[in-house]
């Protein structure tokens, strides 16, 4: 983790965050560390895991594993479209 980096202590469930994080596997063309991102609500934090509720569902995130993290603002509130006129 680098010195700016969120402090996985002062998260408490209901945060909204994004981490990237190092997947298990490498490119095949490469042979780089593939990495991937996390938007959403954090469910629970762990020794080990930081859990969050993605669109696509919850996620367990090995501390480990992320390189970098920042809470972010709520998304935006969206709004109707105004009835198109004739």
């Amino acid at each position: 983790m680098t010195e700016n980096m969120l402090k996985f202590e002062d998260l408490s469930p209901g945060d909204r965050i994004v981490v990237r994080y190092r997947l298990a596997q490498t490119s095949p063309v490469t042979g780089n560390e593939i990495s991937s991102d996390a938007l959403g609500e954090v469910l629970a934090v762990t020794a080990d895991t930081v859990s969050i509720n993605t669109k696509r569902g919850a996620l367990d995130v090995a501390r480990q594993a992320i390189t970098h993290a920042k809470r972010v603002p709520p998304p935006p509130v969206r709004r109707s479209r105004p009835p198109t006129l004739k």
